[in-house]
């Protein structure tokens, strides 16, 4: 028996932590969950269904949008990729994305993906308190070269068991953690008036190229375009 995508659409309509769409060979949405339509700030599912990402995102987002789905439609799988989506008035939220292609025996037909919020910290997971030194050393070093090695022995663990232990409360990698709390910094600072190169510094980049690099992969734009685009909703 197989589920079709209009009986996995209704499932996921009633997941308001989860993101579900499927998507045309031409990049346009054939399904969304009620999920996505609200967080569009749309009322009605038909208001996404045709439409493309260029159709329904800022240009600055759609961009990227559009080129993950291009890899994917040529037959690459995203797997628990970390971004930020904006809500309509540019608030930041995390989530995990999964996109796989629909293989027919004539091709690549679409594809088809999720992304799910991360989880709200539970200070009440029993290996949270394992992880407290952890967090505290990220919060305040995350500017500076860090190792994981380091992290584990904060921890008080093997390297191995840190990253089972992070998997659990965030379902990040350690790598992905640190990821997090610098993008997540260097958000912050974009909306004073540093410059992008001191920014992407002071929050662990080497250099400019790779602060732009890593920004953009994760929140779908450059730091010059999301500076732009919260400014432009501040006003």
């Amino acid at each position: 028996m197989q589920i079709t995508a209009d009986a996995m659409q209704r499932l996921f309509d009633s997941l308001p932590d989860v993101v579900f769409f499927v998507k045309d060979a031409e990049g346009r949405y054939t399904h969304a969950n009620l999920t996505l339509v609200r967080r569009l700030g749309l009322r009605k599912r038909e208001q996404v269904i045709g439409k493309t990402v260029g159709e329904l995102f800022a240009p600055a987002l759609s961009a990227a949008y559009a080129e993950q789905d291009r890899r994917v439609l040529a037959g690459e799988r995203l797997d628990d990729h970390l971004e930020v989506h904006l809500s309509p008035d540019r608030v930041p939220g995390w989530c995990l994305t999964c996109k796989e292609p629909i293989c027919l025996r004539a091709g690549v037909r679409g594809l088809v993906g999720i992304s799910r919020d991360l989880v709200r910290l539970n200070r009440g997971h029993p290996t949270y308190d394992r992880l407290r030194a952890v967090l505290g050393y990220l919060k305040t070093h995350y500017g500076e070269r860090v190792r994981v090695k380091t992290l584990a022995d904060l921890a008080g663990v093997s390297v191995t068991q840190l990253e089972r232990h992070i998997r659990r409360v965030f379902r990040l990698t350690p790598q992905q953690l640190l990821a997090k709390f610098r993008i997540d910094a260097a958000m912050r600072m974009l909306v004073g008036n540093g410059s992008i190169a001191s920014i992407g510094q002071a929050c662990g980049f080497t250099d400019q190229s790779a602060f732009t690099r890593q920004f953009r992969a994760m929140v779908g734009m450059t730091p010059r375009s999301y500076r732009l685009l919260v400014t432009q909703a501040a006003a």
